[in-house]
């Protein structure tokens, strides 16, 4: 089943050195297509910052150690998965993520900076371009719409690895394919993928990394959620509103909440899909996996295919 995601913008030409060699032919690297236009970069880059989400797993599972890195779903330590910590051989300088430390950046003196999957502010980009050549995002991958195909694509081409940049891909399909087979009764099955915080609920759009796993595991989104309005990477539900969250399989993330904050709420216990036992609140005791499906890396993806069916297969009917 080929995965459904936007098309891929980003594409790459090598320069090829012309006669001579010398410091034109060392100098020489990609060019790689971004919302920006297309970004030069050196050929064989040693220091490589990884801002954007998930591009430090992306960069580790090409064999590429980030020299810097952001820590977007708070893991501690190297800033990675359980299943991409024993790839650093030295645990990169820590970024902050939203508001990134510029002076920190450049004192790292990077060669490439990845932010390819990130907010896609030109202000942000044009700040870490007067520091390196920076990949930022594909065309339409703003507020963190960037896929994973997309990610993959780009970060192989800064770091010149395409042809294991497509292994990865081809490798997780297979992953996500074994996982259908085991599971025949997800195809089709309608979901809801939400997430409640201190401001309230909202649902995962189509296009969100979250929602995407779920489609390679063979769900389809709900097409109450597909025909709502989103704001970025959501759509807002109000709390009266609850039952539009209701679907064949509701998963459901509290975020810098309490998770009895969702279990306990009487709004969340009215929902159809909630009262029959067809949903699944990612708690802090499913704190690994929680990461994982929300980062969506080419490496937490592999974890995600491997313990979410067995989370969810008895919610499915």
């Amino acid at each position: 089943m080929r995965r459904i995601l936007a098309p891929v913008i980003a594409s790459v030409l090598v320069l090829a050195g012309c006669g001579g060699g010398g410091a034109a032919e060392e100098a020489s690297g990609p060019t790689v297509d971004t919302k920006f236009g297309a970004v030069e970069l050196p050929a064989d880059p040693q220091k490589v910052v990884a801002l954007g989400w998930g591009d430090a797993e992306t960069a580790l599972a090409l064999g590429v150690q980030p020299v810097g890195a952001s820590d977007w779903v708070e893991f501690g330590g190297k800033g990675v998965g359980p299943w991409a910590e024993d790839l650093y051989d030295e645990a990169p300088e820590i970024i902050a993520t939203m508001e990134p430390d510029y002076e920190a950046i450049a004192a790292l003196e990077p060669d490439v900076i990845l932010d390819t999957n990130s907010s896609g502010e030109k202000e942000r980009y044009d700040r870490l371009s007067e520091i390196a050549p920076t990949v930022g995002v594909p065309e339409g991958g703003d507020n963190y719409l960037t896929t994973m195909d997309q990610q993959v694509d780009l970060v192989s081409q800064a770091l010149g690895k395409d042809d294991d940049g497509k292994k990865l891909l081809d490798d997780l399909d297979k992953f996500y394919a074994d996982a259908r087979e085991a599971h025949p009764e997800f195809q089709d099955k309608s979901v809801t993928v939400a997430a409640k915080t201190a401001d309230g609920w909202a649902a995962y759009v189509e296009e969100s990394g979250r929602v995407q796993v779920m489609k390679q595991l063979g769900f389809k989104q709900s097409e109450t959620i597909a025909g709502m309005k989103p704001e970025g990477f959501s759509v807002p539900i109000s709390e009266e509103n609850l039952d539009q969250l209701d679907a064949d399989l509701l998963l459901t993330f509290p975020i810098y909440i309490e998770d009895a904050d969702v279990t306990g709420d009487a709004a969340y216990k009215r929902i159809p899909a909630v009262k029959d036992g067809h949903d699944l609140v990612l708690t802090n005791e499913n704190d690994d996996i929680r990461k994982a499906f929300s980062l969506n890396s080419i490496l937490s993806a592999q974890y995600t295919a491997e313990k979410l069916p067995d989370l969810i297969a008895d919610k499915v009917k």
